[in-house]
């Protein structure tokens, strides 16, 4: 059984790919330091699968990661382990250097100690090209990124790439849209509003709601992934895009009909609500994606209607998530220290 090491396993995007891969008969190795966004109810399911081993640990503990890679001779590592939250990043940016730089580093270095050759998946975001108010960015567009979230992981980027041409590592970037599913921190605009919701509360937009996002449901993603690994060209970059974008404003009316679809009950507190912009928010972010369709073949399949649906009804019927985040989850409103 071919064996894969999934880096921040226990968080949305990664709990999601190690669900994805088990199920694909690989045999998963989790490295999650679970940070605030981690969770291991996301993966509670998995701790009596064979398939499946998990080390709390961080990436920056490279003599760890050195021994479980002799341990378990993975073929390939999926690194996802990151700080993601935009807002958290402008409260405190060196939570973010620290995990998506160093971090990213210390993989890197790990690998090319351990000497065997792994293929590396390493997984960012189109908040790198920054803001994008015409037409859409690919794979040779410049980097503008505009908060300290998106500034970590355009280093983190550029390292591999520098790893890629002076030490000959193994190695595919790929740049993903927004992605949205089951499992998702809270903080996170869809799981923010849909908590709300269920929760009686106003429904908190930036500025005037104009900014506008590429969406993709989570499981598209995790097949793109699995496809870069499989036929991607090695030292080349993909950007994994949907093709749809929307407005926030639009995004929190398509929720609200889907709650009022499902209840003439809903509370008159839940109701949109324009609150103080993010500093620096950027307008619009949007993929050009045509190089992963033409050479791999891939398309996303989930339209955003159902998938917000599907969305909606998970949380629905997983309450436990919220659960088991009650006390990480900040309701009070971070990334305003500026």
């Amino acid at each position: 059984m071919k064996k894969i090491i999934v880096t921040g396993g226990s968080g949305f995007i990664g709990s999601n790919l190690v669900k994805f891969l088990l199920k694909k008969k690989y045999f998963v190795i989790n490295i999650d330091s679970l940070k605030y966004s981690a969770n291991p109810y996301n993966t509670k399911s998995l701790n009596k699968n064979k398939n499946y081993v998990f080390f709390k640990l961080d990436l920056n503990k490279k003599n760890k990661i050195i021994k479980i890679l002799k341990k378990y001779k993975p073929e390939g590592i999926f690194n996802l382990a990151a700080e993601t939250h935009v807002d958290r990043s402008i409260d405190s940016p060196y939570n973010f250097i620290h995990s998506n730089i160093l971090g990213t580093y210390n993989l890197l270095e790990s690998i090319l100690i351990y000497g065997k050759k792994i293929k590396l998946i390493h997984i960012s975001t189109d908040e790198v090209y920054g803001d994008v108010i015409k037409g859409r960015s690919d794979e040779e567009s410049p980097y503008k990124p505009s908060s300290p979230y998106s500034s970590s992981k355009a280093s983190a980027d550029h390292l591999v790439k520098a790893y890629i041409r002076t030490y000959k590592i193994s190695a595919i970037i790929s740049n993903c849209c927004n992605n949205y599913g089951p499992y998702q921190f809270p903080e996170k605009l869809i799981p923010k509003l849909i908590f709300n919701i269920m929760h009686n509360r106003s429904l908190p937009i930036y500025g005037k709601g104009k900014n506008s996002r590429e969406w993709m449901h989570v499981q598209d993603h995790c097949e793109a992934l699995l496809l870069i690994y499989l036929k991607g060209k090695l030292g080349e970059s993909y950007n994994i895009g949907s093709g749809m974008n929307l407005k926030n404003i639009d995004i929190a009316k398509k929720l609200l009909q889907i709650a009022k679809n499902k209840s003439s009950k809903i509370s008159k507190k839940v109701k949109i609500k324009f609150v103080k912009d993010r500093p620096g928010h950027d307008i619009r972010y949007a993929l050009n994606n045509r190089k992963i369709q033409k050479k791999l073949g891939w398309k996303a399949k989930i339209i955003l209607h159902d998938g917000l649906l599907q969305t909606f009804n998970w949380y629905l019927n997983n309450k436990n998530f919220f659960s088991s985040i009650s006390k990480k989850l900040h309701i009070k409103r971070i990334g305003l220290k500026v």
